[in-house]
């Protein structure tokens, strides 16, 4: 045998292939050239019968790569030349692009950047042909995370993409110097920003930029450096497979190459395409007035509010304003005051850590009903997690900590329960990114985190809220798990964090009622009373949380599901007067859909300046013509397969049946944006009327509309609030305004009546 290996010969097979080179056996082994029957020819290593080391392989079509292969597969580094010249020279792996690469396609357009499995994923360069440039992320080959766009015409957009269209925070610079700071939802305006025209005054975008980036990762785009080492072992196949195999691999991978190609799989040629041809944000529409500041409100890319200042009134107002989350604020009655400086990003590493170390324990356990010693004092998980690490827990760079979870068995049982699986649970909370901070420490002096795809919620609890919720835990169990369209908050697990001291902080970690696929433009906190009800004028914005006087709509729906929400407010509301609780909320988020003819809905005359860059009409309605509002919304017959069905933390058990379209379970039919499953409470349709009357309206703040399609989120909240606490008691006595004449009077079963009464009267009234 060993005078086999290495010989130099030609070998013919039936098939009609040819092989010169040398062999191992009778396997090509060494340097040879393989011609297949189909005219592919390759000519470089081998191993074992496998195409492995450098070569060339040309297909019949024209197309060639030359480079590095492993296993028959092109791994490692190379250039592939397609034969209607797109080029891509980078890293590959098992056929893919992957590692940092070059391609030029075409049509000459070209990207540079970081590849994951033959699509663009990290950061990269973009440049299209038309001149316009992206650089920043990217996530399934599409413009995702941060990044900057600069189109041909010379505009500048500077911020946060979803899905290769803007989404969030960003500064968009006009090619004639006009700035927009502000918020896109979807690639259109959506909220509250301030315009700066061209030739004034302009604030300095230093912090502005500094901040997003510290949210953000580096969007620079790496040297066009190329490992060209191979980074994984060959795929183990036995040696005996014919030959003929590999012609037909490499000739698929040729005829199917089109699905490398951008005007096939990418975003230039779907949403990017049209992201180089147009900045879709019009021109800088105001020009020559250069003390002048605009705070606009758009809506889905309409603008329905505009208020004009002098630079100088925004300057001063932002110097005098005071920090509304300052320290010294909220030191007194806020967890705050405990984790200055780092001590907040030690509380979230020890977080990550403790619940990663929980759920990682219980997982495996295997399934059960629970039982009433799931329940008791002994259910507990303690560990302590010193910083060099232990036999039972890794090293960290936090600070020690001791970590108890309450309830594991019953916490698990009900994240199974809300179909939440465990290793989604674990990477979205305890993943790469760190968890975010919710800046406002609210009322009860709690801190809020939440983690970076949004999904969860994780809240500070007081020492007499963490009993209320241990105490009410078997009947919430219970209660859940009999009515799957509860309104009441999910809640996934119960922990508690002692540091160095013996400072004790406990958390609960809640679904986010608000991680929806439509974006939330407004969010409401009801209680059904008035006193002290409403939200300050300064404060209120885009992410502002409003309540009871705030509301100026009321809502509309299907009989059905008007009738599915009541029946399960009240369920939900007997459940929490069993337990006693009071000052309990409805969380109420309203995503509004803009009518197309928005623009058609004209304001008093000099109550807004100049609209250029509002889209123009042909249909616009003169003043005194009747209002027709066009539907933005439709009801039509469930379909699970056209859906999304994966569960999240704000879905909710089955999908409702409709009366409109005769008593069938419905998805909602957002034209051009979505079709969604309708469950309570989430995903819906309403009409909402407004409440406002025109001649209270100010001139400087003028609202274009009256009535609006809306879909409706909703969840009740902030159940942990206990009838036996007496300043509880005293809160909610003067907060709903009752007779003083005997406190009884605010037990739990007046506070569930009167909440249902304000909803069916004010907020959900029936249709006439």
């Amino acid at each position: 045998m060993e005078d086999n290996i290495g010989r130099f010969e030609e070998k013919s097979f039936s098939n009609g292939d040819v092989y010169i080179g040398n062999f191992k056996g009778i396997l090509p082994h060494g340097n040879g050239k393989y011609t297949w029957s189909n005219g592919t020819v390759y000519e470089g290593d081998w191993i074992d019968g496998k195409m492995s080391g450098k070569g060339l392989i040309i297909w019949p079509s024209g197309a060639k790569y030359e480079g590095e292969f492993s296993g028959s597969y092109l791994h490692g580094h190379g250039t592939f030349t397609k034969s209607n010249g797109c080029v891509y020279t980078g890293g590959w792996r098992m056929d893919a692009h992957h590692g940092i690469g070059r391609k030029v396609y075409s049509n000459t357009d070209n990207y540079e950047g970081l590849w994951k499995e033959g699509i663009r994923e990290g950061s990269g360069k973009f440049t299209w042909k038309n001149g316009s440039t992206y650089i920043g992320n990217w996530k399934k080959g599409k413009i995702d995370g941060r990044g900057i766009m600069k189109w041909f015409n010379g505009d500048v957009f500077d911020g946060c993409w979803l899905n290769g269209l803007r989404q969030g925070s960003g500064v968009y610079r006009f090619a004639d110097g006009g700035l927009y700071i502000g918020t896109w939802s979807k690639g259109l305006k959506d909220g509250k920003g301030t315009f700066y025209p061209s030739g004034g005054k302009q604030p300095s975008l230093k912090k502005w930029c500094s901040l997003l980036n510290s949210n953000d990762n580096d969007c620079k785009v790496p040297n066009s450096r190329f490992n060209r080492s191979l980074s994984e072992k060959a795929r183990a196949s036995g040696g005996s497979k014919s030959s003929r195999l590999l012609s037909q691999r490499t000739s698929s991978l040729d005829a199917n190459w089109g699905h490398q190609n951008p005007e096939g799989d990418c975003i230039c040629r779907d949403s990017s395409s049209a992201l180089s041809q147009t900045s879709n944000e019009g021109q800088s529409d105001v020009s020559g007035m250069s003390n002048m500041v605009f705070e606009r409100e758009y809506m889905q890319g309409v603008l329905i509010v505009e208020r004009i200042k002098q630079y100088s009134e925004i300057s001063h107002n932002k110097n005098k304003r005071p920090n509304k989350f300052s320290m010294k604020q909220v030191k007194k009655n806020s967890f705050i005051g405990v984790f200055q400086d780092r001590r907040s990003h030690y509380l979230k590493l020890n977080l990550q850590l403790g619940i990663r170390y929980t759920v990682g324990k219980i997982t495996p356990v295997p399934a059960r009903e629970v039982r009433s010693s799931d329940f008791g004092e002994r259910a507990r998980i303690r560990m302590y997690f010193p910083k060099e690490g232990s036999q039972l827990t890794p090293p960290h760079c936090s600070v020690d900590f001791y970590w108890k979870d309450y309830c594991p068995m019953v916490f698990r049982n009900l994240r199974e329960m809300f179909k939440l699986d465990a290793a989604e649970y674990m990477m979205s909370i305890c993943g790469d990114c760190a968890l975010k901070d919710i800046t406002s420490p609210g009322k009860s002096g709690s801190i809020f985190f939440i983690s970076q795809d949004d999904k969860f919620v994780i809240k500070t609890l007081k020492k007499y809220e963490l009993k209320v919720l241990l105490n009410m835990l078997p009947k919430y169990y219970h209660h859940v798990g009999s009515y799957e369209n509860t309104l009441i908050t999910k809640f996934f697990g119960i922990h508690r964090i002692t540091l160095r001291g013996g400072k004790k902080v406990r958390f609960v970690v809640m679904g986010n009622m608000f991680c929806t696929e439509l974006h939330i433009h407004r969010r409401y906190d009801l209680k059904g009373s008035s006193q002290g009800r409403f939200t300050s004028k300064e404060k209120i914005n885009s992410d502002a949380t409003l309540k009871d006087l705030d509301l100026k709509y009321e809502f509309h729906m299907d009989k059905n599901l008007r009738e599915s929400l009541f029946k399960q407010i009240s369920l939900d509301c007997t459940f929490l007067e069993s337990q006693h609780i009071i000052d309990y909320s409805l969380l109420l988020g309203l995503h509004f859909r803009a009518p197309e003819n928005l623009k058609a809905l004209v304001e008093p005359a000099g109550s807004m300046q100049r609209q250029d860059s509002l889209p123009s009409s042909d249909d616009t309605l003169k003043q005194g013509d009747q209002l027709i509002i066009p539907k933005g919304l439709l009801l039509v017959a469930h379909e699970p397969s056209s859906v999304n069905t994966t569960p999240g933390p704000h879905i909710r058990g089955n999908t409702l049946r409709a009366y409109s379209i005769g008593n069938k379970e419905v998805d909602l039919l957002l034209p051009g944006t979505a079709r969604l499953p309708v469950q309570l409470g989430v995903n819906m349709p309403a009409q909402a009327i407004s409440l406002v009357q025109e001649d209270k309206v100010e001139e400087s703040e003028v609202e274009l509309f009256e009535v609006y399609d809306v879909v409706l989120y909703m969840g009740i909240i902030d159940i942990l609030q206990e009838y036996t606490v007496k300043k509880k008691i005293e809160h909610v006595y003067k907060s709903l305004q009752f007779d003083p004449i005997t406190v009884s009077v605010i037990e739990p079963k007046i506070y569930a009546e009167r909440f249902i009464n304000f909803m069916d009267k004010k907020v959900f009234p029936e249709t006439p």
